[in-house]
């Protein structure tokens, strides 16, 4: 009997999380629906007052009038002047831009285009910020956290440090290629001097949240300091996901200095470990991400050299940039006084 209660509570389980799953999609898909809908009216709105040749100055009468006649009618819009010159600005900004910028862009709330109009010049940038924005989630803030770092600028110089060409598939090395990322942000931590690795992993779990988001979309947490037994000795992996696209379990390890060759020994044989005895029949093999505060890229190339495990080295940023900074001291002294 508890036998058959155990097993309809695991039955249970799958229901609730499929479940779960269709509502956050659902959501996910009706937010993009009301993002292009409510983008596709600002468009139409622009392409008016830009078709009439309305400028700041001598047009400036009729779009002030044109706000006023349309609060009226429509009092729950918010079409301010301002409003109304912004969607003109985005219109001019995107009409004769490639189908694929003008798809990305359609799908953002308004308050991000404003940013991308206002903050960024490039469009090939434009793309790149959008693009990370609907795939990762970005709040406006984060949008705004990612310009202000040149995260563009940073993408396209990036040199990739991993061996997933030489131990996936083409389709999954091209997909991990798209998933993992050479650097990474840790600035929401708030962390403005030296830690232990154990503190930097205990931030990143109190934060898990965040982190997920930093490192893209299709990851579950799993656990962290997950235990693994074998031969009568423990391992320990210091965060363990998953990732739905890749099927495939991603280890990452936290270090606090340098990249060291020896690194990559021991992430290997956590792979081993993880393919052993965590991987589902349907499952690819692990991956394994190491974390450092900095890289020689030489370095990690030779170390990885004669490694059969997929297994990337990406660099963190662990200081929020300065204007960050200086609202997070103002934020802690006026905490303390409190």
């Amino acid at each position: 009997m508890s036998k058959e209660i155990s097993l309809q509570k695991e039955e249970y389980e799958s229901i609730l999380k499929q479940a779960v799953e269709q509502i956050r999609t659902t959501r996910i898909i009706v937010a993009k629906q009301l993002n292009s809908a409510a983008q596709s009216i600002y468009w139409n709105l622009g392409k008016l007052i830009f078709e009439k040749q309305l400028a700041e100055g001598y047009g400036s009468a009729v779009v002030n009038q044109l706000s006023v006649d349309l609060k009226k009618e429509l009092p729950d819009m918010g079409l301010s002047p301002r409003n109304l010159w912004d969607m003109k600005r985005f219109y001019e900004r995107y009409h004769q831009a490639d189908l694929k910028l003008r798809q990305a862009v359609a799908v953002l709330p308004w308050g991000h285009n404003l940013l991308l109009i206002n903050k960024v010049q490039s469009l090939e940038a434009v793309l790149f910020y959008a693009n990370e924005a609907i795939t990762k989630g970005w709040s406006r803030d984060w949008l705004l956290n990612a310009i202000k770092m040149d995260s563009f600028s940073h993408h396209q110089t990036q040199i990739k440090s991993h061996n997933f060409n030489e131990t996936l598939s083409a389709i999954d090395a091209d997909y991990a290629n798209e998933v993992f990322k050479d650097r990474y942000n840790l600035g929401f931590l708030g962390i403005t001097e030296k830690v232990k690795e154990t503190d930097l992993e205990k931030r990143l779990v109190e934060k898990i949240k965040n982190f997920v988001l930093e490192l893209g979309k299709g990851f579950t947490f799993i656990g962290n300091q997950y235990r693994l037994e074998y031969n009568n000795k423990e391992y320990f992996v210091d965060m363990l996901f998953f990732h739905r696209g890749l099927r495939s379990l991603v280890a990452v390890e936290l270090k606090i200095g340098s990249f060291k060759a020896e690194y990559v020994g021991k992430m290997n044989l956590y792979l081993s470990l993880l393919d052993k005895l965590e991987k589902g029949e349907t499952e690819n093999n692990s991956i394994g991400i190491i974390l450092c505060a900095d890289k020689d890229h030489v370095d990690v190339e030779i170390a990885l050299q004669d490694i059969n495990k997929p297994i990337g080295v990406a660099e963190y940023q662990l200081l929020l940039p300065k204007d960050q900074l200086q609202d997070l001291l103002v934020n802690e002294i006026k905490a303390y006084n409190n």
